[in-house]
């Protein structure tokens, strides 16, 4: 029984195919930006990026008839809980005219119902999305009726991580307090209360702390007067916000490597900079911990930023104290995919509609 996975980025598309839980093939095509540049936007890129899909699998010889499962990487949706969810036409409907945002992902689950609509026994579903909703109510108030605060994060992750660590303790994810990190592009820090995630940053609208591409929370005053300035424009803003917020506004890339090699050159604004990201990551743990009480089994620290040795101590320093942290470098999305469709294909799970 397969499991095939489809992650559609901005600039890339990931597909892998698992048998039994173990990969046997996996694909990063990159797409070269004069080819996405003749789309207008990402809906267009539909039936561009299925063929070359096609087109792989061919090359790889995979018998698509041994396929059951094809799990895609969620878009933006409305908000909804965690878990699997099987691709319906609402969803459909929503993803194909962007109601809730466009983005690349939003291929994920129209390009694999297409595939597995074709296969004798295959269904399309989608898993835990950016735009899981668990938070409890209070953590929604902003502070202005205008405003609130909403859910959007590195949920796949978030979600597949806190599984794999209770198992590796031998507990139940719905039983324990966890605050988990991701430490990518963007960061986000989850409160996961027995199970949901009653609070987090919204990272992807600049909530939070900076990141690589990411400006975090900052200054609302300032941000105000530099919005009313004349100087920039609304899609200026956005950009500064995320996108060219963070590393990339310091100091021109997005790649912390570069930034620790003008380190060891000894660049002291680099330090104070880098050393300034990790500061902002132990605030929010520490304000999760609040959120949880004070009851807080474990802290987890994963993404791509989670193999930088330095960064991670600096985290850990700060917020040891709070409760035994474990490392999950790295954020394998597509065996986070798999594993949600082998729960499928196992019973262990039941997917959920969109509705």
């Amino acid at each position: 029984m397969g499991i095939l996975a489809i992650n559609p980025g901005s600039t890339s598309t990931k597909i892998a195919v698992f048998s039994n839980s173990k990969i046997i093939f996996y694909k990063n095509i990159k797409h070269a930006s004069e080819n996405l540049s003749a789309f207008k936007n990402v809906t267009e890129q539909y039936n561009y990026r299925k063929d070359i899909i096609y087109d792989e699998l061919k090359k790889a010889k995979i018998d698509l008839d041994n396929i059951q499962v094809v799990v895609g990487r969620g878009g933006l949706l409305k908000p909804i809980p965690s878990g699997i969810y099987r691709v319906n036409e609402l969803m459909i409907d929503d993803l194909s005219n962007c109601r809730y945002g466009e983005h690349a992902s939003n291929l994920g689950a129209l390009i694999a119902d297409s595939i597995a609509s074709n296969l004798p026994s295959a269904k399309a579903y989608i898993a835990d999305p950016v735009v899981v909703d668990e938070l409890d109510d209070i953590a929604r108030i902003a502070g202005h009726p205008l405003f609130e605060r909403v859910s959007v994060f590195h949920a796949l992750n978030h979600k597949a991580v806190a599984r794999f660590h209770a198992k590796c303790i031998s507990r139940k994810y719905e039983d324990l307090n966890l605050i988990i990190a991701h430490l990518g592009g963007g960061i986000t820090v989850g409160a996961h209360y027995q199970g949901k995630v009653i609070d987090v940053n919204q990272g992807l609208d600049g909530e939070g702390p900076f990141s690589p591409e990411r400006s975090g929370t900052l200054p609302v005053g300032q941000l105000a007067k530099i919005c009313f300035s004349g100087k920039y424009s609304h899609e200026d803003v956005k950009k500064m916000i995320t996108g060219q917020g963070g590393f990339v506004a310091y100091f021109g890339t997005n790649d912390a490597t570069e930034v620790e090699n003008l380190i060891n050159q000894g660049d002291q604004k680099a330090l104070t900079v880098f050393e300034a990201m990790a500061y902002q990551v132990a605030k929010d743990i520490g304000a999760m911990s609040t959120v949880l009480k004070g009851k807080v089994d474990g802290i987890l620290l994963t993404g791509g930023l989670a193999n930088n040795k330095w960064f991670i101590e600096q985290i850990i320093d700060r917020v040891v104290h709070i409760g035994p942290v474990s490392i999950y470098p790295g954020e394998d999305e597509m065996k986070a995919l798999a594993i949600n469709g082998q729960m499928i294909l196992d019973g262990e799970v039941l997917t959920k509609e969109y509705k």
